[in-house]
C-alpha cells in the first residue's frame, strides 16, 4: 500500500506548534526559534513529512522546473552539456525536465505541452536542431528562454553562441601555415547555424588565401558520417591533405577510416581538425 500523505498540519500537531511555524521552518531565511525548529524537524522525520515544493511554487507562480530541449542527446558533446546543465540547475534547487526532439512525430509537441502544464519556469534549447516553433511556444507560455548555438531572433530570450565563422577561419589559417594546400570540409546534412557557420568561415578564409575547398556533407552529425565522408574524400584523384570536420565526432569517424581503411598516417599524410573538444578527441594523434 502507498504511504499516506502527511500534511504540514499533522506535523504542527505532532510538534505542538502552529501551522505557520512548520512553514517557516522549511522556508530558507524565515524567522523561527531554534527550539521550535528542532521540534518541527523531529516531528517531520518521525512522520515522514516532505515539503510539497510544486504546490509551494505554484503559490509563488514558479515551480523550479526547467526544460532542457535538445536532439542527439547521446552524442558526447550533448551528453556533457546535459551533465553540466543538470548539475548546475540542481545546485540552485531547480528540477530539470528533458524533452528529446530526435523524433519528428507528435511526441515532441506532447512532451512540451506536458511540461507547460507543469508550469515550467524556463526552457533551455541546447542546439540548432529543434524547430523554431518550439522556442516560440515556450515564450508564448510565459517561460524564460535560453538559446544555445541558435540564430533565432526571439525577443526576450538569452542567446549563447560561439563565433563559429571566426573559428572556421582560424582552422583554415592553421592548415595553410602547416603547409597544407588541398583543403576539405566534412559536414553533416543537419544544416544547423553552428555547423554552417564553421563551414562558411573555413571556406571564406581559404578563398581569401587563393584556395578552393572540397565540400562534402552526409547524414546525421555523428561518427558514421565521418567514416562515409572519409571514403568520399580519400578516394578522390587529388585527395585533400587537410580536412576540417564540423564536429569532433565526425573527425573521429574520418580518422579511423583514414587509418584503418586507407592506411594513411595522421598527421604526417593528412591533417585533421575537429570541433567541440569532446573527451574522445583527447587521444594520440596517430595510430
Amino acid at each position: 500500500m502507498p504511504k499516506e500523505f502527511v500534511s504540514a498540519q499533522a506535523v504542527a500537531e505532532k510538534a505542538g506548534v502552529s501551522r505557520s511555524a512548520v512553514s517557516r521552518t522549511f522556508t530558507p531565511g524565515a524567522s523561527v526559534s531554534p527550539e521550535t525548529k528542532k521540534r518541527v524537524l523531529a516531528a517531520a522525520e518521525e512522520l515522514g513529512y516532505h515539503v510539497n515544493q510544486l504546490a509551494r511554487g505554484l503559490m509563488r507562480n514558479e515551480t523550479g522546473i526547467v526544460c532542457l530541449v535538445g536532439s542527439e542527446v547521446a552524442t558526447p558533446y550533448r551528453s556533457v552539456l546535459l551533465r553540466e546543465l543538470t548539475q548546475q540547475l540542481q545546485s540552485v534547487g531547480k528540477v530539470a525536465m528533458l524533452i528529446n526532439t530526435d523524433r519528428s512525430d507528435g511526441s515532441v509537441d506532447r512532451a512540451l505541452q506536458q511540461a507547460i502544464r507543469y508550469r515550467a519556469d524556463a526552457s533551455i534549447i541546447m542546439s540548432g536542431m529543434p524547430d523554431k516553433s518550439i522556442a516560440q511556444l515556450c515564450l508564448r507560455s510565459g517561460q524564460r528562454l535560453v538559446l544555445i548555438n541558435r540564430d533565432d531572433d526571439q525577443l526576450g530570450s538569452l542567446r549563447i553562441n560561439l563565433d563559429d565563422h571566426e573559428c572556421g577561419a582560424r582552422i583554415a589559417t592553421a592548415f595553410v601555415r602547416a603547409g597544407c594546400r588541398r583543403l576539405a570540409f566534412a559536414n553533416s546534412e543537419a544544416g544547423t547555424p553552428s555547423l554552417m557557420g564553421r563551414e562558411r568561415g573555413f571556406v571564406a578564409a581559404a578563398n581569401r588565401m587563393g584556395m578552393e575547398v572540397i565540400l562534402e556533407r552526409f547524414g546525421q552529425t555523428g561518427y558514421e558520417a565521418g567514416r562515409v565522408l572519409a571514403r568520399r574524400l580519400l578516394t578522390l584523384p587529388e585527395r585533400p591533405d587537410a580536412v576540417f570536420c564540423a564536429t569532433d565526432l565526425i573527425a573521429c569517424g574520418l580518422m579511423d577510416a583514414a587509418r584503418h581503411q586507407f592506411r594513411i598516417s595522421i598527421p604526417d599524410e593528412l591533417c585533421v581538425a575537429g570541433f567541440d573538444d569532446i573527451e574522445q578527441a583527447d587521444g594520440p594523434p596517430t595510430s
